[in-house]
Parts: structure tokens; C-alpha cells; sequence
């Protein structure tokens, strides 16, 4: 990073203002130029000291969280990330997603103790990550990139053209960005969709079963957050829940089920990209289709390589349409993708192989 980041910090705790401010201000590229004590406050603070990114509580007197987002939104879009306890806001949170906040960092319950410090590490990258984001992506502007497909397509794409289904499964990674990305990606899939879908989405715990409820309202796909045994089936899209890695079994003689579970303990992230493309992979072979969407870091990348090793697929999302491009990325960057396609034409490019 070749600038310092400019952030605004807002929450009617003096408390949490305080200490997130010490957070920020031991990286040396962030630097706290103002605190509010809620929305109304932060719109004038906005207006005046021109922040790259903002880090906004839920509850708060005078104009709360999701209203902030609203307005500072329809005003001038700035980078939001949302800092809240999910137990008492998870509603509200995946709410101001919704209305153009692009992250959330989960506060922990017992705020006067050295437990808010934990998070400290997490909320400074999402600060440089939101820093690098593009305005026009969190106004929601269309991107005007095309689907691209490389010279060399591989076989599996090839006999889909014919006619044939390639893959028996899709798999998705996501992160910062995922909960618009997936609302705009899920429900372009029909509900005869001809195999399962599992996802993974960097949350929090305590979102994603919220999440996948309000996926499955607006999508003609069955879509829920997975359970130990879940039968994958066509019709079926699957979330793997925050504090689990989703991972893949075949039943003897019969269907392929889904495990959770704490390990591996050595990933960064709870649950993973990398170790649900692996099992994709052991499990489906060459008939998997990984996608790889909008998030920061590169976790993803070593699940493409398994996934290509066996022979299946792997499609990243276009730099036009990433919230952050990092994931797809680091996947591209490795010679991982087969195809790169902006997210308007996902579903599409899914369903040509389905």
C-alpha cells in the first residue's frame, strides 16, 4: 500500500471509539482522522473530513447504522465497514449489506475486556482492503466487461458445448463483497439446476444461517446453510456455516453428503475455500466446476490447483465487477482459471457447463 488510509470511526460507546481507534492507528497506513457518536453526526464528519473508508456500529441514538448507510449512500459513496455483535444485530447487518456497506467485522460480547483487541488484526486488513475499492463497484454501477474464455479451453468445457453435462457439482468461493454478489449470482439459477451448489462466504458466526434464509427467499434454487449429512442433490445450494470447514463424503453405494467439522485448525480462515475445492475435488474428480468471486487474500487458490490436478474447471470473477479482487486474483495470476467472466454473466457461464 503507497498511501495512508483516512478513517472515520463511528459508535455511541466512547469505550469502542477509543479502542478502535488504537487498532487502526498501529498500522502505518491508517490513520483516524475522526470518530461520531451516530449516523447523524458521521454524515456531517463525512462531508468535512472526506474519510477513504468508514467503520460504522449498528445501534446507535439519532440515525442507526443501516439508515447511516442509506443516506451516506445516496449522498456519496464511501467504503462501509460494519462493526456489530451478530446476536443482536445480524438482521441489521446483513441489511446495511444490502444497502452498499461492503464488509462487517463481528465485535466481541464482552467489550471491557482485552477481547476486542482480537479482532484488531482483522479490521486493519479489511481497512486497507476497502480502501482499494473502487466507488463506482459499491454505487452498484454495471461493469461493461465480457466473458472471457482462454484459447485453450479445457475438454469438460468443450463436451458441455456439445451438449453433455460436464460437471456434477459447482463450488464457490467468496469473501468481501459475497452477500450482494451472491444475491445477484443465486437467484439467476433455475430451480431445475442440474446439480448441487456449495458455497463458502467468509462471515462471522451467527450470519450464516440469516444469510442463506434470505438467499432462499429470493431464489428459485432450495438454498439453506449445510448441515452434517445434507444430501448434495440438483435444486440444492448449500452455505457452509461460519466456524466450520464444508467438506465432501460419498456414502457407499449411495450419494455424496456433506461433513463439518473444526479442522484443519491451520487455515485463515473458518471455514475455507481451499479445503472445500480440495475434497470437491477427491471426492467429483474432473466433474467439478469451481467458481472463485470477489474477496481479499487468496484463499481459493490452492483448492483451484487440486481442482485442476483431477481435471475439473475453475472460473474466476472479472477485476470490472470485484468488490476487492484479491481471490480471483491470486487464482488467475497462477494459471488456475479456465475462464474469467463479470459477474452479470455468471450464472450464464455456470449454466453452459450445467
Amino acid at each position: 500500500m503507497d498511501r495512508v488510509l483516512r478513517v472515520l470511526v463511528i459508535d455511541d460507546s466512547a469505550y469502542v471509539r477509543k479502542v478502535v481507534r488504537q487498532m487502526l492507528s498501529r498500522s502505518p497506513f491508517i490513520e483516524v482522522v475522526g470518530t461520531a457518536r451516530d449516523g447523524r453526526e458521521a454524515l456531517e464528519l463525512v462531508e468535512q473530513l472526506r474519510p477513504d473508508v468508514v467503520t460504522c456500529d449498528l445501534i446507535m441514538p439519532e440515525l442507526d447504522g443501516v439508515g447511516f448507510v442509506r443516506e451516506q449512500m445516496r449522498r456519496r459513496p464511501v467504503p462501509i465497514i460494519i462493526m456489530s455483535i451478530a446476536s443482536e444485530t445480524g438482521d441489521a447487518a446483513l441489511t446495511a449489506l444490502d444497502a452498499g456497506a461492503v464488509d462487517f467485522v463481528q465485535k466481541p460480547t464482552a467489550l471491557a475486556t482485552e477481547k476486542i483487541f482480537e479482532v484488531g488484526g482483522e479490521l486493519v486488513e479489511k481497512v486497507k482492503a476497502a480502501g482499494s475499492i473502487s466507488l463506482a463497484r459499491i454505487h452498484g454501477e454495471a461493469a461493461d466487461g465480457v466473458s472471457v474464455a482462454p484459447a485453450h479451453a479445457p475438454a469438460a468445457a468443450a463436451r458441455a458445448t456439445a451438449g453433455s453435462r460436464a460437471v456434477d457439482v459447482v463450488v464457490l468461493g467468496i469473501s468481501t463483497g459475497g452477500p450482494q454478489a451472491l444475491k445477484t449470482l443465486v437467484p439467476q439459477l433455475p430451480s431445475d439446476f442440474a446439480v448441487p451448489l456449495a458455497m463458502v462466504m467468509h462471515m462471522p458466526v451467527g450470519y450464516t444461517e440469516m444469510y442463506a434464509r434470505k438467499l432462499d427467499e429470493m431464489s428459485a434454487l432450495e438454498v439453506r446453510e449445510a448441515h452434517e449429512g445434507d444430501e448434495l442433490r440438483a435444486g440444492l445450494a448449500l452455505l457452509a456455516p461460519a466456524g466450520r470447514h464444508l467438506s465432501f463424503r460419498r456414502v457407499e453405494g449411495g450419494p455424496v453428503v456433506a461433513h463439518l467439522d473444526a479442522r484443519p485448525f491451520d487455515t485463515l480462515h473458518r471455514p475455507a475455500v481451499d479445503v472445500m475445492f480440495q475434497s470437491a475435488a477427491e471426492v467429483y474428480g474432473e466433474r467439478v466446476l469451481g467458481v472463485v468471486m470477489t474477496g481479499m487474500g487468496d484463499d481459493g487458490k490452492q483448492g483451484a490447483a487440486w481442482i485442476k490436478a483431477r481435471g475439473g474447471l475453475v472460473y474466476t470473477e472479472s477485476e470490472e465487477t470485484c468488490v476487492v479482487y484479491g481471490m480471483p486474483s491470486a487464482v488467475a495470476e497462477a494459471g488456475l482459471s479456465d475462464r474469467v467472466v463479470t459477474l452479470d454473466r455468471m450464472a450464464q457461464a455456470i449454466m453452459e457447463v450445467v
